[in-house]
């Protein structure tokens, strides 16, 4: 079987780099924009709308290929989260900024969606928004913060992305494995020390793909 996993790796990094750039570029630059551009309040907040809404669906897609990515080099990288000291704990706090991020995206995009009712200037939209009334200065100061959280959530996951690449240097791994197969629980139940001799025996595994 092959050792590489381009093209999960690449699914995963692109994906997660427009998950956080396109984040970033609209807390900064789209709502930015629509704050100078002079206008009324309902007015900005059109303008602001229709930008996040036709990033949405980039979004979506960019967020569908990390999560695909990030599951095939986690399958790819099982051994190491269950022997390599350390690697479960960075894969699991990863995992969880993940779905904290992926919860802050979805949120967000309920708050614009009812904010992107309440400043449309089409009947139909205003029907719907009068179903659901919201306060619209208290709705756009949540999603405002609900739109920092992404980039702020991202770039955490980001940060353990490169934390597991350190994890993958040789050392990194024979020492990871040496002290994971060193602990009581392991050493009781044998599986750590078998692990380690087999790395032993067929060489440490490529610097290939991360958990």
């Amino acid at each position: 079987m092959s050792e590489r996993n381009t093209v999960m790796r690449s699914l995963h990094d692109i994906g997660l780099a427009a998950w956080f750039g396109g984040s970033l570029m609209g807390a900064i630059g789209l709502n930015g924009a629509a704050n100078r551009s002079g206008n009324d309040e309902m007015s900005t907040a059109r303008i602001a709308s229709a930008g996040w809404a036709v990033w949405t669906p980039v979004n979506a897609a960019a967020i569908g290929a990390h999560l695909v990515g990030g599951a095939g080099l986690l399958g790819a990288n099982s051994a190491r989260v269950a022997y390599q000291q350390g690697v479960g704990a960075s894969t699991v706090a990863k995992l969880v900024l993940t779905g904290a991020a992926l919860a802050a995206t979805a949120y967000a995009r309920v708050v614009g969606k009812k904010v992107e009712l309440a400043s449309s200037l089409d009947p139909k939209d205003a029907e719907t928004a009068e179903e659901h009334p919201i306060k619209l200065d208290q709705a756009q100061r949540q999603l405002v913060l609900l739109q920092w959280a992404v980039p702020a959530l991202t770039a955490g996951v980001l940060v353990l992305n490169a934390l597991h690449g350190e994890q993958q240097r040789p050392e990194q791994q024979r020492l990871g494995m040496m002290r994971r197969a060193a602990s009581p629980l392991v050493t009781a139940g044998g599986t750590g020390w078998a692990a380690v001799r087999r790395t032993r025996e067929h060489g440490l595994p490529r610097r290939h793909c991360e958990a």
